[in-house]
């Protein structure tokens, strides 16, 4: 049988209401809504009972890699320092290694609920194409729908920070001044033939592009990104104004801020996300909503990083399209997609008491489903409608979140945690239940992710030290610039 018909569960109908529905599944879709007491003779019964079912949730932005950095990141670091101090986890990975992370972070995602991501995955010391095809079968295989966007740039660190390279001295200078990326030219290439020849059926795993920070990548480099994504019309996502030091950096580079430089490159348009988006002016709202293009919200390591506090409610009423995302399993500690869509409300209450300015939480279960799912450009994910991927999450209606049960949206978004998922189904295809991954051996997961780790940290004892002294300096040289003035 190609059909499932799904019965009596509470179901989460069109992100607006809980009705007591049964949901046809024919292959990957919902085929139709019925009544809870209608019977469909050609389709296998599977009942849901004491079930609530939402929509998978989508992340709009992660970095698989991260998955294998758990417990590296300091807990003082802010970005500038954990990306000088925290380089030497990306290195030595081969295929396998990245194939691995993307496993150990889907694993992740579904346990959470969230039947989507945005991976920025990072391959050093550029990407290749097997690398690439290693992740994008990794979703695949575990049934996760993703877009897997290699994270690119032409410039280090220390190339793209004006005046970083000065602060440091003797045998470090020289060290840092040796690392280098690859011509953006050889880089686009390699993308260029991953991305045309994708080794996986688009419908749940698809590619995109991921230029890691406009200030890290030439000019020439990110318009050349920005044609790419428009010939194969696929995503493009970056780092944007995620610290108050992009953005003194961006106006000593030039001359502008980030957005209104990507404006001026021509890089903006509705296939356009950029991640974080802390610290945007008003006018590079406006560019965003302009271009129709999209923020992905990322609470969890904004505060982790002490990089601040989004503002998300300025950034949906000036029209940007807004979406949430986890960011790594290292900067963030986890996938979980439940907490990024509490942090999203629960934050904008911070600095105001007037309750038209929070973001409610009808707001943020939209933006954290068919929000992200914008983004990442999958048309009809994101909500159970007629027609719509048959990506759904069951909660336990029983666990403690819901006894009693009174405003169930209120209660998923600000007291769930995954604890309650019971079953998970991306695409039609039930990928958890009964507390473990259907698509994969986990214990055998973590016996690869322990010895791969353990592999890594010591390959790079060396380059681990050196990273740890060059983030005391860039440490210094940001505490000197992030409080510049800016217009």
């Amino acid at each position: 049988m190609t059909k499932t018909l799904i019965r009596g569960a509470q179901v989460f109908v069109e992100n607006d209401n809980f009705a007591e529905v049964s949901l046809l599944i024919d292959k990957d879709q919902i085929a139709a809504i019925l009544p809870k007491s209608e019977t469909v003779a050609d389709a296998k019964p599977f009942d849901a009972t004491g079930r609530i079912i939402i929509p998978g949730l989508v992340n709009g932005h992660t970095h698989s890699h991260g998955a294998l950095a758990r417990g590296g990141v300091p807990d003082d670091a802010i970005l500038e320092t954990f990306l000088a101090g925290s380089a030497w986890l990306n290195l030595d990975r081969s295929h396998d290694d990245l194939a691995l992370c993307a496993q150990l972070s889907a694993v992740e995602l579904i346990r959470k609920g969230c039947t989507s991501c945005f991976d920025l995955f990072i391959e050093l010391p550029g990407p290749t194409v097997e690398g690439t095809y290693a992740v994008a079968h990794a979703y695949h295989d575990v049934g996760l729908r993703a877009v897997v966007a290699p994270m690119i740039a032409d410039q280090t660190i220390y190339q793209a920070l004006p005046g970083l390279l000065d602060t440091f001295e003797g045998p470090l200078r020289e060290a840092v001044a040796a690392i280098t990326l690859p011509d953006w030219r050889s880089t686009l290439a390699v993308c260029d033939q991953a991305l045309r020849n994708w080794p996986v059926p688009t419908g749940r795993v698809r590619p995109g592009l991921g230029p890691t920070i406009p200030l890290h990548c030439s000019d020439a480099f990110l318009q050349a990104c920005a044609h790419l994504s428009d010939d194969i019309s696929m995503p493009l996502q970056t780092h944007l104004a995620e610290t108050r030091l992009q953005q003194v950096m961006a106006q000593r580079k030039f001359g502008t801020s980030l957005g209104e430089h990507l404006s001026e490159l021509g890089v903006l348009s509705p296939r356009f996300s950029g991640a974080h988006g802390v610290w945007l002016s008003e006018a590079e709202m406006t560019l965003l909503a302009a271009a129709e293009a999209g923020i992905s919200h990322n609470p969890m390591s904004n505060l982790r990083l002490g990089s601040g506090i989004a503002p998300l409610r300025r950034l949906a009423d000036a029209g940007v399209a807004m979406g949430i995302g986890t960011d790594a399993s290292n900067t963030s500690d986890g996938q979980n997609m439940f907490e990024a869509m509490r942090l999203a409300t629960t934050l904008s209450r911070v600095n105001t008491s007037d309750s038209e300015q929070w973001v409610r939480t009808t707001e943020a279960f939209d933006m954290a489903t068919r929000g992200s799912a914008r983004l990442l450009g999958f048309d009809s994910v994101g909500q159970i409608a007629l027609g719509w991927a048959a990506d759904l999450v069951f909660l336990d209606q029983s666990y403690c979140h819901y006894t009693p049960q009174r405003t169930t949206l209120d209660q998923i978004v600000m007291a769930e945690t995954g604890a309650a998922v019971r079953e998970v189904m991306i695409a039609g295809q039930m990928v958890f239940s009964d507390d473990r991954i259907l698509t994969l051996d986990e214990a055998a997961l973590r016996q690869r992710a322990l010895v791969a780790a353990d592999r890594i940290t010591h390959a790079n004892v060396g380059a681990r030290t050196m990273n740890a002294a060059a983030a005391e300096v860039v440490k210094g040289f940001c505490q000197r610039h992030c409080t510049a003035h800016l217009p």
